[in-house]
């Protein structure tokens, strides 16, 4: 049954992945010094967690230990709410009539920062839905933060409008700089 098969699974999480699936992208060093996380549940016998664990690390992934419901909360912030926003990006501009002109012009930003609206629709569609809650939670914040920098651009206060960019690039560069994450 499955509930007997509950103490054998392990549920582990990569962050190693691509926008383009399939064994024709494969990468035999996908997982070196990439975080894994581990998110255990109490029915999860602590020996095979911990093999699980070895595992990650033999092939030279970091790992990290999160319950499920942190590990949702975080990913819906910082991979989830990306892939939205890069879905949402993308379709704003090219909905618009100068939409593909447009695009003609993007550059490294626009390439950057839209790479993962390449995704497959059935995967982020599913995920976008099984964490629907944390997501549009985080869709709210998010939301919130680009009101306050178009408050700041109607208004034409180039302080605040600086000071936000500047929070925003700060932050940038002390998480670059960060490193392996607490346990949750």
């Amino acid at each position: 049954t499955l509930g007997s098969a509950l103490s054998r699974f392990v549920p582990a999480h990569p962050i190693a992945g691509k926008e383009m699936a399939g064994v024709a992208h494969a990468e035999a060093v996908l997982y070196q010094d990439r975080q894994v996380i581990l998110t255990p549940l109490a029915e999860t016998d602590s020996a095979l967690a911990a093999r699980a664990q070895a595992l990650w690390e033999a092939v030279g992934s970091r790992v990290c230990r999160l319950s499920p419901e942190a590990h949702d909360a975080a990913f819906a912030a910082v991979s989830h709410l990306p892939h939205l926003a890069a879905f949402a990006l993308v379709n704003a501009v090219a909905r618009q009539p100068e939409g593909a002109q447009y695009l003609a012009l993007a550059g490294p930003g626009f390439r950057d920062f839209s790479r993962i609206a390449a995704s497959s629709a059935a995967v982020w569609g599913d995920i976008l839905l099984v964490n629907r809650e944390q997501v549009l939670h985080q869709s709210q914040l998010m939301r919130a933060a680009l009101a306050e920098l178009e408050a700041a651009m109607s208004a034409g206060d180039s302080a605040r409008l600086r000071a936000l960019i500047d929070e925003a690039s700060q932050t940038r560069s002390r998480w670059r700089l960060g490193g392996q994450p607490t346990d949750l």
